[in-house]
């Protein structure tokens, strides 16, 4: 079973949400929160394994709660869930440490679907949100040098993946990409976000790009 803490600070949305999770046998809807101040104390006592998350709410919104919870609460992962598709609450939301960012008129099984790939460990990154993140890092016309710095620890196969995964191309993609087994991009990324403390591929993606490790339109 895959836990869920649904936060949104509309009730009838709660109320769909967890009428369309409840569709799936394999997810269990173990509490609500109205806002992001109540959404720290239901994880606290909740331990979700999965947290929906909405980005406008009263008392503390979704990023400053996903910025919390990301370092009180790591083994809980964040989905960002909102109406509005604006790239400073994308960008602002997977900087705070979320691991994936749905809009609302998702088709409940793509939500469902999503809920399964965060809580697996991955990252979920639909092609525009990585393009809002490209464009983000277009307006960055200088690389981080501080950033850059933390790339010295990779091999240069390392390097290869974290470029391969940065221009959004999935595990089977890139080994057929190096000619390897996917098995082995696997544990290459595994390193690669070990090597960089980085929670998982949507922040190996900020990173390449802030590093110049990757070029938007490159």
């Amino acid at each position: 079973m895959v836990t869920v803490l649904i936060v949104d600070d509309d009730d009838l949305m709660r109320a769909g949400l967890r009428a369309v999770l409840s569709s799936d046998e394999t997810i269990d809807v173990v509490g609500e929160a109205a806002d992001g101040r109540a959404a720290l104390d239901r994880v606290r006592q909740l331990s979700p394994e999965v947290v929906l998350m909405d980005v406008r709410m009263p008392r503390m919104d979704g990023i400053a709660a996903t910025r919390e919870l990301s370092a009180a609460a790591p083994a809980s992962r964040i989905l960002m869930l909102t109406t509005f598709e604006d790239d400073d609450y994308v960008f602002g939301a997977l900087h705070a440490g979320a691991s994936g960012f749905l809009l609302k008129r998702t088709r409940p099984e793509r939500l469902i679907e999503a809920i399964h790939t965060i809580a697996a460990g991955e990252s979920l990154l639909s092609p525009s949100v990585t393009r809002t993140v490209i464009d983000r890092m277009a307006r960055q016309p200088v690389p981080d040098p501080a950033a850059g710095r933390r790339l010295r620890d990779l091999t240069p196969r390392e390097r290869d993946v974290l470029e391969l995964v940065a221009r959004g191309l999935s595990n089977q993609e890139i080994a057929a990409a190096l000619v390897v087994e996917e098995s082995t991009v696997k544990s290459h990324v595994k390193r690669i976000l070990a090597k960089l403390a980085l929670r998982d591929r949507v922040q190996a993606v900020i990173l390449a790009y802030e590093t110049g490790l990757v070029h938007p339109g490159g």
